[in-house]
């Protein structure tokens, strides 16, 4: 395969999987707690017994909105290509390994990296079921990543309810061979990444040589339903204007904690999360670092760990990308977010072409390319 383009973060949403895939691989005593999908107004849902609805099936996103024409440009382009009508009709070109291949060749796109069922185990509210649904999405994804392992760089998902469990499964994908990371995901409440708690997970993914990914999924989200009509808007334009910069917490906690002086070899990726904020955050780290927190277990500024051992994601970020020498020329991959609503797809080489043209051939490469094939093993 002869790379030019690799995508560090595309998307398999539970509303485009098999919709028998939890309950028909579910141990016999979680098999009523698994997600599963029935008949509503609106068309098949996303739902579990205990009151979770992950929205409609084959819909908009990792919360399966329905489709609305003009609501959101982006999602236009993509309804232009035939996707959520392809769903409503069953074609799950998502979740379909050829079918797939096919929408990227569509991009220009000739590898993707794919972070699963976000926010899927925080719905469910159910840590034993979200365990064992984690499982079977892993096992599901190895087989759809086997079909085209040098399109697909599969990341495992694990719970974070129970890290003894979620230990075991890191050494358990690891031992497939064929995922090329483990998410996080990450919840509105959890407890920071330098807790004590943690330390079984680090430990195992740098052992196990997989990045540790973390997705961004905003702050908590207003209750929006209350507010009259504009309000409303002027309330959901802040929370999505403001989705990225939620990571800035994580990223501080990673770097503050000394979790990468402890594991030097564990490689961390922050997905989705753009990239022109990030140099504030390391500079002023660095400065706060060396005025008044120098008793934290450190011996490295906070932007020279980062440099070692961090990425970050973005699709569209032009003021970012003119500020590769604090971020660092290694640490930034591309992304087309395919197929959520504020992706790229299928215009990438469009973005590609208006946001990298200041830069040398060689920098651009290794934004869109490079490295990110050196992250995830793609070669050719």
């Amino acid at each position: 395969m002869q790379y030019k383009v690799i995508s560090a973060d595309c998307h398999i949403d539970l509303i485009w999987l098999p919709p028998d895939l939890f309950t028909s691989n579910a141990t016999s005593d979680m098999e009523a707690r698994m997600p599963y999908v029935t008949g509503s107004s609106r068309g098949p849902l996303w739902v579990s017994k205990n009151g979770a609805n992950f929205g409609l099936q084959n819909g908009m996103g990792s919360a399966g909105r329905e489709y609305v024409p003009g609501e959101i440009h982006r999602s236009d382009r993509m309804a232009e290509q035939g996707l959520y009508e392809d769903g409503k009709k069953g074609i799950r070109r998502l979740t379909d390994p050829d079918l797939r291949v096919k929408d990227q060749d569509l991009d220009g796109i000739q590898a993707e990296v794919l972070y699963g069922i976000l926010g899927a185990t925080e719905r469910l509210q159910d840590p034993p079921a979200a365990a064992q649904m984690t499982r079977i999405y892993n096992d599901w994804l190895t087989s759809f990543c086997a079909a085209h392992p040098d399109r697909f760089a599969g990341i495992a998902s694990i719970s974070d309810h129970d890290l003894d469990e979620a230990v075991r499964e890191i050494y358990r994908v690891a031992k497939g061979g064929v995922l090329r990371g483990v998410e996080i995901p990450l919840r509105t409440e959890m407890k920071p990444l330098f807790d004590e708690m943690w330390q079984p997970v680090w430990r195992a993914a740098q052992e196990c040589g997989l990045p540790i990914h973390f997705h961004t999924i905003g702050g908590k989200k207003p209750d929006f339903e209350s507010m009259p009509p504009l309000p409303r808007r002027q309330s959901f334009a802040v929370f999505i204007t403001g989705f990225q910069l939620k990571m800035a917490d994580k990223l501080m906690e990673i770097l503050y904690g000394g979790i990468l002086e402890a594991y030097p070899k564990l490689q961390v990726v922050i997905g989705e999360s753009g990239i022109g904020w990030i140099p504030y955050f390391l500079e002023h780290m660095d400065l706060e670092w060396e005025d008044q927190f120098r008793d934290l277990t450190l011996t490295m500024k906070p932007s020279e760990c980062w440099r070692r051992q961090c990425f970050a994601t973005y699709q569209s970020d032009p003021v970012g990308l003119r500020l590769l020498d604090v971020l660092g020329k290694d640490n930034v991959m591309w992304d087309s977010d395919f197929p959520h609503p504020d992706g790229v797809w299928p215009d990438s080489q469009e973005f590609i072409a208006r946001e990298t043209g200041a830069l040398s051939d060689e920098l651009r490469k290794k934004v869109i390319c490079d490295n990110a094939a050196r992250l995830y093993r793609f070669t050719g």
